[in-house]
Order: structure tokens, then sequence, then C-alpha cells
């Protein structure tokens, strides 16, 4: 209980130091979240509502979006108070923050897992594609995948707020990094922690495995089809999907680091790669340039300038 009502008062550190920076810094984030959620929202508004969206691919993508979506708001909205009314409190509580940072983390890995199957299925057997991806499917998929998230969560925040804290509750972290609290503790004993890191990273082990092998019986499928106009098309699916997962490594990294006492700035620069940037770059990557989300779009436009 101590440790509990000890991390609700956690102080986050600042960018710098400097009033111009931490305005700039604001001003930055700021924007990438207005970018996130419009993007997010947009997606999650047009293929709820347009029927030729209900197909297996865009669920997934609802989903995503959804993921996105909560996942940019638990973490940039308090840095960006922060910023502007040179406060490093947070509002949300550590506990919560951090159960949701890892939750929403692993529950994306599973989905974009989820989502290299669909686009192999897709790609290397089109012919039973309707059979195999079917809407049951898909829905178990996504639940199995939140699932597996939450446990994560779970795991990871009730062994880490479980040991003891010292005095001190300066993160040296712009959110609840679980490896930064592990600083605060007073004592050695991560075995527990270490357990959880290592059913995670069992899980996201075979989430790479998974994706790897998804991506590289596409490549060889794309490679030998005749035509050049099937290669172009998928090749820009395909690609995009990989350079989202490559941001996933840099959390990866950030939680098998060695753990040290002194902060550094690449510790914020690795979290802003793996929390900010993938909500940002998904709705471009995965949706907004699709030609059925376009054309989604152009259709919800008219009927919103008809009304009007």
């Amino acid at each position: 209980v101590k440790n509990m009502t000890s991390v609700r008062t956690c102080q986050l550190m600042e960018f710098s130091e400097v009033w111009l920076q931490q305005i700039l810094t604001g001003m930055i984030f700021s924007l990438i979240f207005l970018m996130s959620i419009t993007g997010n929202i947009l997606i999650i508004i047009l293929s709820t509502f347009d029927q030729y969206l209900h197909t297996p691919m865009y669920i997934l993508l609802k989903q995503l979006s959804l993921l996105d979506l909560c996942s940019i708001s638990i973490t940039i909205p308090n840095t960006i108070i922060d910023t502007w009314t040179k406060s490093s409190s947070i509002s949300l509580g550590c506990i919560v923050q951090a159960f949701l940072v890892v939750s929403l983390a692993c529950i994306e890995m599973a989905f974009l897992t989820v989502m290299s199957y669909d686009c192999y299925v897709a790609i290397c057997h089109p012919v039973h594609y309707e059979v195999i991806m079917k809407r049951s499917t898909c829905v178990k998929m996504a639940t199995y995948s939140w699932f597996s998230g939450g446990v994560s969560g779970i795991l990871h925040t009730a062994t880490t707020f479980s040991l003891p804290l010292r005095a001190s509750n300066l993160v040296h972290q712009f959110f609840c990094e679980i490896p930064q609290l592990l600083r605060l503790s007073c004592s050695d004993n991560y075995l527990a922690e270490v357990g959880a890191v290592a059913v995670t990273s069992s899980l996201s082990f075979a989430c790479f495995v998974s994706i790897t092998l998804s991506y590289i019986y596409i490549f060889s499928t794309v490679l030998k089809m005749p035509s050049a106009i099937g290669q172009s098309k998928a090749f820009p699916i395909c690609v995009p999907h990989l350079m989202v997962i490559l941001f996933f490594l840099s959390a990866a990294a950030a939680y098998l680091k060695l753990s040290t006492d002194i902060p550094a700035v690449s510790d914020l620069l690795v979290s802003v790669l793996y929390t900010a940037v993938p909500p940002t770059l998904n709705p471009i990557i995965y949706s907004l340039k699709n030609k059925d989300m376009k054309a989604a779009l152009q259709k919800f436009l008219k009927i919103k300038y008809l009304s009007s």
C-alpha cells in the first residue's frame, strides 16, 4: 500500500530546463497528437459507417486505430500539459499508466502479427481468403490479442510495484515506463520482473517470427508474379507494414537495456519512437493511402457536403 501511494505522486523528467525548448517540445508533441487522433478517428468513422469496409482487413484496421488512439492518449497529453505548465507531475496515476502502456504495446504487437497473417493469406492464398479469414476468425484473433496484452500488463505492473521503492520518486522518463520505475526500487530482487519479461519476450519473439515468416512467403510469392502490375500493388502494401514493426524494436531495446542510475537523453528519444511515432504513422501507412479508404473518404465528404 505504501508503494502504491508513493508512485501516485511520481515526478516525471522534463525534456529540457530551458523554457523556449520546453515550449518547442510542447508544440511538436501537440502537432503529433493532433495528427494521430485526427487520422485514427477518421479511420474508425469510415470503417464503421461504410459498408464496403466491413471486411476482415478493415475490421483489423479499425481495431488498430482504436489501439493507437488509446496508446497515444495515455502518454502524450500529460507531456503536453507538463511542458506548458512547467509541471512534472502525472495526473493519470503511475500504476494505471504503466499498466496501459505495457498492455496496449503488447496488444498492438499481436495485432501486427494478425495483420501480417491477413496479408499473407490475401497474397499467397487469394482463392481461399474468404474461407480462412472469416469474420468469426477475426473476432477470435482480436479477442486473443486483447487478452494476451492485458495479461502481460498485469504481470509487469504487479511485479514492478510489489518491490520496495526509494524515497525519491523522480522517474527519468516523460511517462511511467517500467524500466525507469525499476530504478526507483531499493531492492535487487528482480526475479519476479525477470519472469514477467521472459514471458512477454517469448510472446513478442513468437510474434516477430510469425511476422518474419509471413513476409518471407509474401515477398517470395510477389517476386514470382509474372505481372509487374501485381508486384507494384503488393510491395506498397507490405513494405510500409515492416517500417512500423521496426519502431517496436526500439521498445524491446528500452526494456532489455541494462538499468543505470544516470539518465540519458537517448532513453527519451527511444521512448518517443515507440510511443508517439507508430500511432501517427499507422493511419498513413495502413489506411489513408489505401484505395478503398480514399473512396470511402470521398463518399463521406460528399455526403457531408450535400447534407450541409
